[in-house]
């Protein structure tokens, strides 16, 4: 957090008037103005490196020249923008797209369902059809979990301080240990499979992130997930992956979970899905779950055609292995960095976490972590924490498509800001 806003900084009118629920805005006191790449500019022209995109929504950077120029010849068209569920062109070429280029290269056949605009809103469809096909109510999460802000996604949240905001017992939720939660010589697969074995009756499904973006970058082995799936299956119970920060690329490919070759029952994309930024979020459905009735879950923004326009051009990213392969090689490069600072500060007792371009470093002394970020911020670079209400991960997300000397100049910043705050 960084105090002391100045009266002269030209955020008196979000202090009069916003909500005080704002936040990002009390860690960052600037007034954003233009942003371009993997770059941010104030209204007073300072530029900033974006190792934040907007909390992962933004993974091929601000403004793609690519995806602004599809957006604009649509707008200019008078292409139709809001449209609930009706059928339009841009639904349509996007829904073709998506299979042609995502579904059907990784053999998965999935009805694609657009629940509303946010991710919470692609976790909520996914609870509540696993809850129909299953006839039971209890969902299981994990340990550091985060899924969204609505009451029932909230329900499977680890984080006590966001649960606290229900007002309300938040119900029918088990909680299992992620991976390695229990150590390193414990599978805790095996302790799911025993909590099934005791309530599957009651059980309609388990919800898991492959990299807990909010809860500390932990992340899962492959081999883990491959045993999660299995366990699912033994038990009859549904498995749905929030891949709403993960996924999209931000690990290296589109979906987290493909190098553990499973296909879960039900995904869940929202943040980068549309590419631009605009609100997009997916909820992927095996077909013969597919059980809903005409209307049975609906929403008026449901339609968003502008993001159907870019996220059909964002997909092109995606025809060829050669995105992938340069976010395998560029994570390598922050890997390398973060485990160079972690072993020179030897006094922040820090660990890498994380996968891909999600990655971060944890630090078990209270409020360091968000030292560095207060001090990347001075020095021109947006990071975030993560681990829930700890804060205690310094979370690094650029863009996928971020050029090696920008990523270089914010790991020199990242290290300069370390050896500030450092103890």
């Amino acid at each position: 957090m960084v105090s002391g806003v100045s009266a002269m900084s030209g955020l008196e009118t979000f202090e009069e008037l916003e909500s005080e629920v704002r936040s990002y805005v009390r860690s960052w006191p600037a007034v954003w103005s233009r942003a371009y790449g993997a770059s941010l500019w104030d209204e007073h022209g300072r530029e900033y490196l974006d190792f934040f995109c907007g909390a992962g929504g933004l993974n091929y950077g601000h403004n793609n020249e690519a995806m602004i120029a599809a957006l604009t010849r649509y707008l200019q068209s008078q292409g139709i923008i809001h449209s609930l569920d009706m059928a339009t062109t841009a639904k349509r070429d996007f829904l073709q797209r998506f299979n042609d280029v995502i579904l059907k290269p990784r053999g998965m056949s999935y009805k694609v369902m657009f629940p509303g605009p946010t991710g919470t809103n692609a976790v909520e469809a996914a609870l509540k059809l696993v809850r129909k096909v299953t006839g039971r109510r209890d969902i299981v999460s994990f340990t550091n979990a985060f899924h969204g802000m609505t009451l029932g996604a909230l329900a499977l949240s680890g984080n006590v301080v966001k649960r606290e905001s229900a007002g309300i017992p938040l119900q029918h939720q088990l909680t299992a240990p992620y991976d390695g939660e229990l150590g390193v010589d414990v599978d805790t697969v095996s302790v799911l499979d025993a909590m099934l074995a005791d309530s599957a009756n009651s059980v309609a499904g388990v919800i898991v992130e492959t990299v807990q973006g909010e809860g500390g970058l932990h992340s899962a082995d492959f081999g883990w997930l491959r045993r999660l799936s299995e366990c699912c299956k033994r038990h009859d119970v549904l498995l749905i992956v929030d891949d709403i920060q993960a996924g999209c690329g931000r690990s290296g490919t589109f979906f987290s979970f493909e190098r553990a070759g499973i296909q879960p029952d039900l995904i869940c994309l929202s943040k980068s899905i549309s590419g631009s930024g605009l609100p997009m979020s997916l909820t992927l459905i095996r077909p013969e779950l597919d059980i809903w009735s005409p209307g049975e879950h609906n929403g008026t923004f449901r339609g968003n055609n502008a993001a159907f326009v870019t996220a059909t051009e964002a997909l092109s990213w995606w025809v060829d292995d050669s995105l992938s392969s340069d976010v395998h090689r560029k994570s390598e490069m922050i890997r390398a960095e973060l485990e160079s600072i972690a072993t020179e500060h030897e006094s922040m007792r820090a660990t890498v976490r994380g996968r891909g371009f999600l990655q971060g470093l944890h630090t078990p002394i209270a409020g360091l972590a968000s030292q560095i970020c207060a001090a990347a911020f001075e020095r021109g670079l947006l990071m975030e924490t993560s681990g829930g209400a700890a804060s205690d991960v310094v979370k690094l997300m650029p863009p996928l498509t971020i050029e090696d000397t920008q990523l270089e100049n914010g790991l020199a910043i990242l290290r300069a800001s370390v050896e500030a705050a450092a103890p």
